[in-house]
């Protein structure tokens, strides 16, 4: 790529980045997050500005950042890295993400008006109007259904009231997105009906049945974390991940 204005799009959020660093931040943090920066990986800081046309402070700012959010890890030693990824750290982002997730959608529930009810009807067939994943390739996500199922997601709690556990809630979503996106690339979710699983969250949402929902959404995360688990010990030939 050529330079960075021309390899960077708009933002998840629709809004265009504010610097070259904030742009650098958030290729870096799509790459990470995607997968196509792999657990790990070692984040050369000459080889990144060259690639985006930046200063190495720029870079250097931009893993600064990533380091504080917990997908780039720093060394004095050995420099940047792509944070890795283990069993433990899976099950301890799996289970932190049914608590935390868990009681957001319980105040949902508890809290929310028919208009966000209807938010959340309107997200989730949103949702379903694109694959899964691409027809001819099945181990990587259709990007468009990234976008919607994070929306999606974000929608079934907004109506929690609390913006502390709704960052909280954010940072575990990202951190559980790049295990979900390793299950992928190994085919491991080529027999699991992901809308079915939605579905059974948006029925016990529009029931008001905060019990059914949060045990709906508590059995789809640890359904992604059973199938993580599958995806690497395939990868390792039965080791952990990282």
């Amino acid at each position: 790529m050529s330079s960075i204005g021309l390899s960077f799009g708009e933002n998840p959020a629709g809004e265009r980045p504010r610097s070259l660093t904030s742009a650098v931040q958030e290729r870096l943090r799509a790459d990470i997050l995607s997968t196509r920066l792999l657990p790990g990986q070692k984040l050369h800081i000459a080889g990144l500005a060259k690639q985006f046309s930046v200063s190495l402070a720029a870079v250097r700012e931009a893993l600064s950042r990533l380091v504080a959010d917990g997908l780039v890890q720093a060394s004095d030693q050995r420099g940047f890295r792509v944070s890795p990824v283990s069993s433990a750290d899976l099950k301890d982002v799996t289970q932190t993400r049914v608590d935390i997730e868990g009681l957001a959608l319980r105040r949902s529930i508890e809290r929310g008006d028919q208009e966000w009810l209807s938010s959340v009807e309107r997200s989730f067939a949103t949702l379903c109007a694109v694959p899964h994943t691409y027809p001819d390739d099945p181990t990587h996500h259709y990007e468009e259904w990234v976008v919607r199922h994070r929306v999606f997601h974000r929608t079934l709690v907004n109506a929690c009231g609390s913006q502390w556990l709704l960052g909280f809630r954010d940072v575990l979503h990202e951190q559980s997105e790049r295990y979900r996106r390793l299950a992928i690339r190994r085919n491991t979710e080529k027999s699991r009906n992901v809308e079915a699983e939605h579905a059974a969250i948006v029925h016990a949402v529009l029931k008001r049945d905060a019990d059914a929902a949060v045990a709906a959404l508590s059995k789809h995360f640890m359904t992604t974390m059973h199938l993580v688990e599958l995806a690497t010990a395939k990868a390792s030939g039965g080791g952990n991940a990282g």
